[in-house]
């Protein structure tokens, strides 16, 4: 009890101190809004309202537009440094994203900006937001983000060719997005300040015009220059950091190339300063705090802190429920350690292992483009009840496959060896009564129950949840609960072989020569990991990744190993705790079908 309420204390002060980075230490409010916009959709965003901002002092305002498979959260951290130099910022969970709803439209970046378009639209024509300089709009993105931020550009820019206008839109950054929106035709229509930052080692490099991330003498930026300067650029070569164009007309740009990859891009001091001096500049703020006095990273380790206690309080919250009276027949003694494999045994696992690994890794990206015909609605973005999330019916797929033949080798291995070797059924804890079955259902079900309870309530406290970089535990719309138990039998699969082959076959009498971590990670991930292994060693050597039409699956990876990391030291406790193997899948498959269903891209129909 005492280790509980120091984990608790540990999660409720970083929760509060990331709050305070959040709000610059009470100088900035943060709070969530829900805006109504077209065909009964609606976009949902925090505002990061600096105080000093009002009818008297109006402010710039940013939008901030994450990209795929992004909530308004993963980039706080530019609201963040952006607020607390006094610009008013609205941070959007783009459609099908986050808290906000699907949109009637396939192409939602470029037609709706995401729900952008509306907000900027909302922002110009109310009288609401009195606290804003209507004549100082901007917008970043990031990734996909960046083509709905260019997107914006162009149509409030032809807008306002028509209208004989200023665009609504002062100034725009895009950021990891050069592949669209730099045809000559569409650049033509910006009138708008633009900055484009671009990460050298870009992963989907490989589809922008020249094939890689350099934008010294990219062809699109060239043109970029080019239009934004009336034709008056006439070099092959762009100095990064060198503004062009004029800035009084709007027709500034700038261009920045980071020596990063795209995931990490946003995440980055050096881009992020690019970006916080390009929006100083362009609204001639630069007086405010330099680009160098950055603070965000102190709100990640604060969230990561608080990531790590709300798994850790899963360990007395289970102790506690199982010793109740009514749970207390779920406490049976750990089963026997295995005998250790010798010869033929010795070599039937390590096949086994490195069998599964091998089929983990290499069938991860031929399942992800299976399902684009198994799932050919949420593949194509059209609104659905069946399998809506379109990234994650991959992960869903390759996680069903991989724990049948998970199963599959393990009682295969068993059947030629381990029970003609001393290994006993009631050594591997799949024995349970249908009582206690369903106890073990109940109490994993009150596990997860307190775990997302614990996270909603120092949401409601903090607007904090628990997180780091891309890898979170958010709160999660009521949709989520819906499609639950139509992923739930999918991933269980995984989870359940995974539990088996964690006490039931790595489990051995004085090991086997390598530690039980590593042989947890190789059971586990070791195929996923092998993907990134295989995709960045290539990258590094011929600069162009292994696989490029699934390289998203793969940067998707970046999310779901350092989960899949920890999974086996919490399925390893729960069969401590039981003896038996069906707690801990039971309980984290729940826990993590629901981190990665709220955190995905979805099609739920309005």
């Amino acid at each position: 009890m005492k280790k509980f309420i120091i984990v608790l204390l540990i999660l409720f002060l970083s929760s509060y101190f990331a709050s305070l980075i959040q709000s610059s230490w009470g100088q900035v409010r943060v709070e969530s809004i829900k805006i109504p916009t077209q065909n009964g959709q609606w976009v949902v965003a925090d505002l990061f309202k600096p105080y000093k901002a009002s009818s008297d002092n109006p402010a710039p305002l940013v939008i901030i537009i994450p990209g795929f498979q992004r909530s308004k959260e993963t980039l706080s951290n530019i609201a963040i440094e952006l607020s607390r130099r006094g610009i008013v910022t609205i941070s959007i969970d783009p459609y099908a994203q986050g808290m906000s709803s699907s949109s009637l439209s396939r192409r939602s970046a470029t037609k709706e900006g995401y729900g952008m378009f509306a907000l900027v639209d909302y922002i110009y024509d109310t009288a609401n937001l009195n606290y804003v300089d209507k004549s100082k709009i901007g917008v970043t993105g990031h990734s996909a983000g960046g083509l709905a931020a260019m997107r914006g550009a162009q149509y409030f820019g032809k807008i306002a060719i028509k209208n004989e206008s200023k665009s609504k839109l002062h100034s725009v950054f895009i950021s990891g997005m050069l592949r669209m929106g730099f045809k000559e035709k569409d650049l033509k229509k910006v009138r708008s300040n633009i900055g484009v930052s671009y990460a050298l080692y870009d992963e989907g490099a490989w589809q922008n015009e020249q094939k890689n991330g350099n934008l010294e003498n990219a062809p699109e930026i060239l043109r970029l220059v080019n239009i934004q300067t009336d034709g008056n650029f006439n070099k092959d070569k762009i100095k990064m950091g060198k503004y062009y164009g004029d800035l009084a007309n709007h027709s500034a740009v700038v261009i920045f190339n980071e020596k990063l990859l795209h995931p990490f891009q946003p995440y980055a001091p050096s881009a992020i300063g690019n970006q916080i001096g390009y929006f100083l500049h362009v609204f001639g703020l630069e007086k405010s705090v330099s680009v160098e006095g950055q603070v965000w990273f102190w709100k990640e380790i604060f969230t990561f802190i608080c990531l790590i206690c709300g798994l850790l309080l899963i360990i007395p919250v289970t102790k506690i429920l199982i010793k109740l009276p009514f749970f207390m027949g779920l406490c049976s003694p750990i089963p026997k350690l295995l005998p250790k494999p010798k010869g033929k045994g010795l070599i039937i696992f390590w096949c086994t292992l490195i069998i599964s690994i091998l089929i983990s890794c290499f069938s991860f990206i031929p399942l992800s483009e299976l399902t684009k015909s198994l799932f050919p609605e949420a593949t194509n973005r059209i609104q659905t009840w069946f399998f809506p999330q379109r990234m994650n019916n991959a992960i869903m797929i390759w996680a069903a496959l991989n724990g049948l033949i998970g199963l599959f080798l393990f009682f295969f291995s068993y059947k030629i060896y381990g029970k003609h070797n001393g290994v006993e059924k009631s050594m591997l804890g799949i024995s349970i009564s249908l009582v206690n079955l369903s106890k073990t259902i109940l109490v994993s079900l009150l596990i997860v129950l307190s775990y997302f309870i614990l996270l909603n309530f120092i949401y409601f406290l903090f607007h904090i949840d628990y997180r780091f970089i891309f890898i979170s535990s958010k709160v999660f719309n009521k949709e989520t609960l819906y499609i639950l138990p139509v992923y739930f039998p999918f991933f269980f699969l995984f989870f359940l072989s995974n539990s088996l082959r964690i006490n039931g076959s790595i489990r051995f009498k004085n090991g086997i020569g390598l530690s039980p971590s590593v042989l947890y990670t190789l059971a586990t991930s070791g195929g996923l990991i092998t993907i990134l292994f295989i995709q960045y060693t290539t990258f590094w050597l011929t600069g162009t990744v292994f696989w490029k039409e699934g390289w998203l699956y793969v940067n998707l990876l970046f999310s779901v190993v350092p989960i899949l990391l920890v999974l086996p030291f919490f399925q390893k406790f729960f069969f401590e705790q039981t003896g038996s193997i069906y707690l801990g899948p039971l309980t984290m498959t729940l826990i993590f079908v629901i981190m990665l269903l709220s955190n995905s891209v979805y099609y739920y129909p309005i």
